[in-house]
Formats: structure tokens, sequence, C-alpha cells
């Protein structure tokens, strides 16, 4: 909803580039940028204000001997039995956790098999090349033949698309499951970027590229998108969970920032349909690991999940 709002936002701010007027010389450039990025500021101050009244995480505080927090903020989420029996369950993880975690490290056996597989999702979700739309949606349609002010409008209907599926993927995940849906959306992916890296070279320009467009974000949107950070937030015990998804988001940003400064690089020396192609053939490579490594975690709970994991 926030990247929906920050669209539409700027598509209001943004005046009419006329044909033939360059864009450095349009009100856009000169002025339209500083209320693009003042807009902004809005919902970053409530942000702000609204952290401080989320809660601490129970598990969190179980671990670091806060017991009766822990247990009052499981009151507040379920009533009294559904305290009870997560209470019970961290306790008995957080037991066999630090019975494991004096004999061995994040990063040997077990553990370290799991911190690759998290950090391979992560940086996975990066490099799958989606955001590389988000982020250059305007050479990504300038390329097709749009103009400025079908640019503009084409990035609100992606944006639109975006919310949509990500709502839809939110129903799924507890139906369908992660592992289903991460198969699915590599395996999507990888053939809408077949097609739309063939558009590119065969110069179909306009609605097909939109169109192709429009499926990978929702694709994306109900799968790798929110799908990752729940597994992540998953298959780690609770013993190491804070340390190995602080190393597992690290590699997600550190990807989006190789993947969006690759990009213009890779769209100058093999063209946007060689581009496209080579994130399918990442897409790819991802749905082929996934299929071997991904266990479901759907319908349990994180002492479940840990217990198979590391049994």
């Amino acid at each position: 909803l926030g990247i929906l709002a920050a669209q539409v936002v700027n598509w209001l701010i943004a005046k009419p580039v006329l044909a033939g007027e360059s864009m450095l010389e349009t009100w856009n450039a000169q002025e339209g940028w500083r209320w693009m990025f003042w807009a902004g500021a809005i919902p970053a101050v409530i942000f702000l204000l609204l952290l401080f009244l989320i809660p601490e995480s129970p598990r969190w505080l179980y671990t670091k001997g806060k017991h009766e927090q822990a247990k009052r903020v499981f009151l507040r989420m379920g009533g009294e039995e559904y305290a009870a029996e997560n209470i019970r369950s961290i306790a008995e993880a957080a037991e066999l956790s630090q019975a494991k975690s004096r004999k061995r490290n994040l990063f040997q056996g077990k553990l370290l098999r799991l911190l690759l597989l998290g950090s391979f999702i992560a940086v996975f979700q990066q490099w799958c090349g989606i955001n590389v739309i988000f982020n250059y949606a305007q050479e990504i349609f300038t390329a097709a033949g749009y103009t400025v002010s079908g640019m503009l409008f084409n990035i609100i209907i992606t944006g639109v698309i975006n919310v949509i599926f990500t709502f839809i993927g939110m129903y799924l995940v507890d139906r369908i499951g992660r592992r289903a849906l991460m198969l699915f959306g590599s395996a999507g992916l990888f053939v809408i970027y077949i097609a739309l890296g063939a558009c590119y070279y065969f110069n179909c320009s306009g609605i097909f590229v939109l169109l192709l467009v429009l499926a990978g974000i929702a694709v994306y949107a109900m799968t790798l998108a929110p799908v990752t950070w729940v597994i992540i937030a998953e298959i780690f015990p609770t013993a190491v969970r804070a340390q190995a998804m602080a190393i597992a988001t690290s590699l997600l940003w550190i990807a989006c920032f190789v993947l969006t400064y690759t990009f213009p690089l890779l769209n100058q020396n093999l063209g946007a349909a060689g581009t496209f192609w080579l994130y399918g053939g990442v897409c790819f490579i991802g749905c082929l690991f996934l299929w071997s490594r991904l266990k479901e975690t759907k319908g349990k709970s994180l002492e479940e999940i840990e217990q198979e994991l590391e049994g």
C-alpha cells in the first residue's frame, strides 16, 4: 500500500511533458522531485509514531528471561490458553536450543546449512530481478515505446497489481504452503522473463510488454515477495534466530544494491532482451535449488519447525 500511495502521489505531483520537450527543462526536473521527497516524509513520521504501539517479540522476551512480559504479550494475542501453550512450547524449544548451542555455533553443522538456505532464499528474492521493474520502470517502459505520461500511469498500474496480489499471497501462504508458492513464483518468473526478453528481441512493444510486466509483478507479489520473509523468520532455531535473520536480511539488501547497480551495465551490454533472459536463468536455477532443499513449514509452530529441521 505504501509503494502504491507513493506512486499515486508522484503521478499527481508530476506535470504533463509535452512532445519534444526536454525532461531537464520541465517543472518535474526543476521542482517536482523536491515535492516527491517532502511527500515521503509524512508517512515516515507516522510510521515512527506507530512503532511505539508495537509489542516486543514474546519469544525474544522469553529468551532474555522476561517470562512474565512474554506471557502478557501472548495474553493480548489469544487469551490464557493460547499464552500457556505458547510459553510451554517456547520453554521446551529454548531448553533444547541452549543444550545444542553449547556444543556448536551458527557457523557449524546443521545450523550452517540452515543459514546458507535462508541466505540463498533472501538473495534469490532480489536476484530474481523483479525489483528492476520497480527501480527502472522509466527505462523499461520507455524502451517499450511509452511516452512520459503513459509511463507514469503504467507505474501506478504496477502498484495496484502489486497490492492486490500481495493480499492474495497472504491468503494463500497458509493454504497452499510456503514451498509451493516459492516454486510457483520462481518457475512463473522464469517463463515470464523468457517471454519478456523475446518481446524486446523481436521489437514487440506497447501492450505486450505491459501485460508481461504486470504478470511478473503479480507472480512475485503473491510468492517470493511475502513468503521469503515468512520462511527466514521460521527456519532458524530460537537460540540463533536473531543473529541468523540479521545475516540473511543484510545479505538481502546487499543483493538489492547489487541488482540495482548492475542493471544499467547489463542493459547496456546485453540489451533488454539479454538482461531479462539472464534473470530468467537465475529464476530457473533458484527453482531447482528450492525444489531440492526447501521443506514445507505450513501449519507448524516455530518450535515444531525447529525440532524437524534440527532433528
